[in-house]
This record gives C-alpha cells, sequence and structure tokens, in this order.
C-alpha cells in the first residue's frame, strides 16, 4: 500500500484554513488554534487581531462571557484557552505540572510538605473570606507565610506566586482580570467556582488522546516529536494518546515520517495570497519543533538565544521577515528574502491603529526585534 506524502504547499495551506484566518470572532479563532499562547500578555491579544483585523480586545470573552480561561498548560506555559477546552487541558497538562511543581516547591522549602499543605489551604480560604476575588498582595496581607522567603544564587523569592500558580493548576483558583492595560500580568484571583463552573473530571490518558486528536486536527500533519514538544508529554504518553486514535502514516517534503488523523490526507484548496504580521510566541510559529516548512532559514533572526520566536511577517504560510514596534508606536518591517511584498506595509499600518496608544516589547527580544526598534522610520 503507498504511504500518502503531505506536500509542503499543502502544509502551508492548511495553516490558512485551520489556524483562525477564516474566523469571524476571537473565541472561533482561539477555538481553531486550540489555545493561545499567553506567557507574554500581549501574545493573545495580537495573535487574534492578526487573524481579525477589526477585532475587539478579548476582554469580554476573558472577563464578561468568560468563553476564555487563562491556565497553565503544556510545557509549563500559560494559555488562554477556550472554556469547553480546558477540562482537557486541566487533565492532560496542568494537573502533572502542579504534581511536579508542588516536589520542586516542598524541595525548596526543606522538605517540609505540611507547611505547603497549610498555607494552600490559608491561602485559599482567605481567598474565601475575600468574596472569592482578591490581589497577590492582598492575599500574602492575609496569610503573612506566603511572605515566606527562598533563597537563590540568583536572588530572594517570596513564594506567594508559586503557591498561587499550585492552586491554579489544581483547578482551584483562576487568573481573572488584570489591573492596566492588556499587556498587564498583575491579575486578580478568583476561586474557580467563583470565576466559572468547575472543570469536568476527566481520566488523564483520555484527556491526552483527546487533546492529540485536536493537535492532529489543526496542526497535522506532523512528526511524533512534534507532538511531544508541543504537549511536553513523555513520548510514552505521546504515544499512547496516539495509539488511541485512528491515524495513518504520510511522508513529508523533509524526509520525515508523519501522522494525521485518518480522515485527513485529501488535499484542502489552495487559499488566495495571504499576508499576516503574528506576534511573538504566535500558536502558528509554536506548533511544531520541525518548522522547515514554514520558517526556511530565518531562524537566526527571528529567535532568541532560548529559541523564542519573536514577530514574524508570514506570505501564504511562509515567514519571510520580522516586524517590532518602534518607541513612536510605527509597527517597521524587515522583509528577509526577496518577495512580492504586496499587503506587507497596509498590514503593519493597520496594526499600528489596532495597537494604538499602548507600547508592545516581546518578553523575548530577538536580533531582528532589536534591530528594528532602533529607528522609527519603517523597512522593508
Amino acid at each position: 500500500m503507498t504511504v500518502p506524502h503531505i506536500p509542503d504547499t499543502q502544509r502551508r495551506a492548511r495553516l490558512y484554513w485551520r489556524h483562525g484566518f477564516t474566523a469571524t470572532d476571537p473565541v472561533a479563532a482561539a477555538t481553531d488554534l486550540i489555545t493561545l499562547h499567553a506567557t507574554d500578555a500581549a501574545t493573545v491579544h495580537l495573535s487574534v487581531a492578526a487573524r481579525i483585523p477589526d477585532a475587539p480586545l478579548l476582554d469580554n470573552a476573558l472577563y464578561e462571557q468568560r468563553t476564555l480561561l487563562r491556565m497553565l498548560g503544556m510545557r509549563r506555559t500559560m494559555y488562554v484557552v477556550p472554556t469547553p477546552t480546558a477540562p482537557v487541558v486541566h487533565a492532560a497538562a496542568s494537573l502533572t505540572i502542579a504534581a511536579e511543581q508542588r516536589r520542586l516547591l516542598i524541595k525548596h522549602l526543606g522538605g517540609d510538605a505540611t507547611f505547603l499543605t497549610e498555607v494552600e489551604t490559608a491561602t485559599y480560604d482567605a481567598l474565601v473570606a475575600r468574596g472569592g476575588a482578591a490581589t497577590a498582595a492582598q492575599l500574602a496581607a492575609d496569610e503573612p507565610r506566603l511572605r515566606t522567603v527562598l533563597h537563590f544564587p540568583q536572588g530572594n523569592q517570596y513564594i506567594t506566586s508559586r503557591v498561587l500558580l499550585l492552586l491554579a493548576a489544581q483547578g482551584r483558583i483562576i487568573r481573572g482580570r488584570p489591573s492596566g492595560t492588556w499587556t498587564s500580568t498583575q491579575y486578580t484571583w478568583h476561586t474557580h467556582t467563583n470565576w466559572t463552573p468547575t472543570y469536568d473530571t476527566l481520566d488523564p490518558a483520555t484527556a491526552r488522546t483527546e487533546l492529540a486528536r485536536q493537535w492532529l486536527a489543526r496542526y497535522g500533519p506532523g512528526t511524533i516529536n512534534d507532538l511531544k514538544w508541543w504537549t511536553g508529554w513523555t513520548m510514552t504518553h505521546t504515544r499512547a494518546a496516539v495509539a488511541a486514535l485512528d491515524t495513518t502514516t504520510v511522508t513529508l517534503d523533509n524526509g520525515d515520517t508523519g501522522i494525521v488523523l485518518a480522515d485527513d490526507t485529501d488535499p484542502v484548496p489552495e487559499p488566495d495570497r495571504w499576508v499576516a504580521l503574528l506576534p511573538a510566541l504566535d500558536p502558528t510559529m509554536m506548533g511544531w519543533t520541525s518548522r522547515d516548512f514554514y520558517l526556511g532559514p530565518h531562524a537566526p533572526a527571528l529567535f532568541d538565544r532560548t529559541g523564542n520566536p519573536g514577530p514574524t511577517i508570514w506570505i501564504n504560510g511562509r515567514v519571510v521577515g520580522g516586524w517590532a514596534q518602534t518607541p513612536t508606536g510605527h509597527i517597521a518591517t524587515e522583509l528577509l528574502e526577496s518577495v512580492d511584498a504586496t499587503g506587507v506595509r497596509e498590514t503593519a499600518d493597520r496594526l499600528t491603529n489596532w495597537i494604538g496608544d499602548i507600547r508592545v516589547t516581546p518578553k523575548f527580544r530577538t536580533p531582528l526585534e532589536r534591530r528594528l526598534t532602533e529607528t522609527v522610520a519603517p523597512r522593508g
């Protein structure tokens, strides 16, 4: 039997149809991507704005309708997740992270598990006593043991943020609205029951299978190593999740063997020409560890030293350059190869207007992004 082949042109066409570029509202875009990457608070909003140019801020979905939740997930990374997907991410990733981080914090506390349990309980009770909503500073005032100091070579650290991280990863508390603008990470904390109905209890293996299915539906074809990296699972868990699905092996242009869902081998239509300015850590950029089919030779300019991607320019599913917001608020662009730049400047100007008076500096600075911020005038 002939093994199906999915060329890079088809992989890039799938990006357009499956990564939110045809979505008409922010929640649909987030659902298409499975999750929105939120390590950098600005990325969440910029990822949606790149796909829906007239999209409003996500505040309504996040804090009023609460159809999106901010939570710790795969690879101990912060995400904004559609509410129906939250139980899957919680069981497939967050609970394991909570257990690992709790063991680590107990180690840093000199092995005193009882102390940590008491502080967790007291912190949650303090949050309940405040009506189910409080800042980290308010909780630390109510529970002074949150100001316990850990001593590290790189500096001292209160346990406040780590205890709150644990309670959130356990599914007991939720990050609510931040203070300041949409680039802020100073969140108000809420009890989960005060914010939204608690997660359904899912079996972790079942949740991992469902998350693998969603990844293959949106990011396939990919390799088993791509899925392992994206989820942060062990190889044993990754293989088991895939084995529980009906999948097909395919060949890829780079010689790798990929996998897709069994009913997903047919070609998709080639979209019309499209241009996008995606932010640092955008989900599309972060979908695979093998990025040659869309990134080409541009990693040195567009990634920092630890492997985090910065803002990128995409044309027809390929990364062809990068962008940055200058100190004046202008979006400057730079192409890294000779391509038809039609639409790039218009897209950049539209993003300039959308961001307005906010200034966005990526959490992880890349060589090209740093270079572009040195001048006010646009390049590219």
